[in-house]
């Protein structure tokens, strides 16, 4: 029994659409004719099945392979890539969602601190959390060090690095975490910094020493940038650093934001993911907000809850709108509008913090 249950949707007319969907399945796991597959096992346990097919709005169809959990290895990138690997090539075929068993979901792990562990470690037992960004690119580590004191100043849980700051010459990654996280420890502060691992694997491992060596206990990774399979090692290693995953090129590759951003960043072990909220600089519909934070927090399989971080062009003036949205089980990452604010960067936060803990009245 093939028990990874994967929905696609598939544009395609109803005289084709069985063979179409036969033809995924065998995309989606041997990637061969079944018929020249002489071992019996392979064609049982291993050839994806097609359980359903069901006509939805706009003459499409949804289609449901059953495909073999075991072929995923319990490793992040590879489940992706039986997820949808050579069959996001083709332009008809929209990953919509996925599930799997409660044991194997456990194998994968979730998140090891997701939204209680960050409560516990910002010391905010309940309510919305806050977060801003270091920008612009470009900047110097003492300009970001001395941007992270003002915003910290002014009450902000969490400070990350934009994710396009990684190790340019302008900022190196040593000596901005060094900055920042010094800076931050100086003047007694307490958010959380939270730098940006970039880069191979030869280079988040110097990157993972460095933050362990200054006392860092957060970062921002892109997992569809670094890859899936970071994010999972960085969670199964266990190593006391929380993980904020960020949505980056996460909509180059046509799967819906709740099953990407949601669950599958959750169950490969982000204690946090950013998405883009509806209303921002990006297309997002309030639906699909809901559905992802949903996915991210909501009961599965016992896995701890990934906290939603919406972001994206976000402005104070929409905090009340947003509690009411989101509920307090939230982060609100506002950047740029505070550190454009005619009040300066540490009042601007201040009030925004004041306004989340107020719940944004």
């Amino acid at each position: 029994m093939k028990e990874l249950k994967v929905a696609y949707r598939i544009a395609c007319g109803a005289q084709d659409i069985e063979a179409r969907a036969r033809a995924l399945a065998v995309e989606q796991s041997i990637e061969m004719p079944p018929g020249a597959v002489g071992d019996e096992r392979v064609r049982a346990e291993v050839l994806g099945a097609v359980d359903a097919i069901q006509p939805i709005e706009g003459g499409d169809f949804r289609v449901t392979l059953g495909l073999s959990v075991p072929s995923t290895g319990l490793e992040g990138g590879q489940l992706l890539n039986m997820l949808f690997g050579n069959s996001s090539l083709q332009p008809d075929v929209i990953l919509e969602d996925f599930d799997l068993p409660t044991a194997d979901a456990a194998r994968f792990g979730g998140p090891a601190e997701g939204l209680v562990g960050l409560r516990r470690r910002l010391g905010v037992a309940a309510g919305a959390l806050t977060c801003s960004a270091l920008k612009p690119l470009g900047s110097s580590s003492r300009a970001l060090a001395d941007l992270a004191a003002r915003l910290a100043a002014g009450g902000i849980d969490v400070i990350k690095d934009d994710h396009g700051l990684a190790d340019q010459a302008f900022a190196p990654f040593a000596e901005r975490v060094r900055a920042v996280q010094g800076a931050l420890r100086r003047e007694g502060l307490n958010a959380h910094y939270a730098p940006t691992l970039s880069g191979g694997p030869i280079s988040i491992a110097a990157q993972r020493r460095i933050l362990q060596d200054e006392g860092v206990e957060m970062a921002l990774v892109a997992p569809m940038i670094c890859g899936l399979g970071t994010l999972h090692e960085l969670a199964r290693s266990r190593s006391g650093l929380a993980l904020i995953a960020h949505p980056a090129m996460g909509g180059a590759a046509r799967i819906a934001p709740p099953a990407l951003l949601g669950k599958l960043f959750r169950l490969c072990g982000a204690d946090a993911t950013i998405f883009p909220n509806h209303g921002g600089r990006f297309s997002y519909a309030p639906e699909t907000c809901a559905s992802l934070a949903a996915a991210a927090r909501n009961p599965w399989h016992g896995l701890n809850a990934c906290l939603p971080v919406p972001a994206g062009g976000m402005h104070p003036g929409r905090v009340a709108e947003m509690l009411d949205f989101y509920g307090g089980d939230v982060m609100l990452l506002i950047g740029g509008a505070l550190l454009e604010s005619p009040l300066g960067v540490e009042r601007a936060a201040r009030d925004f913090v004041e306004a989340v803990r107020g719940g944004g009245r």
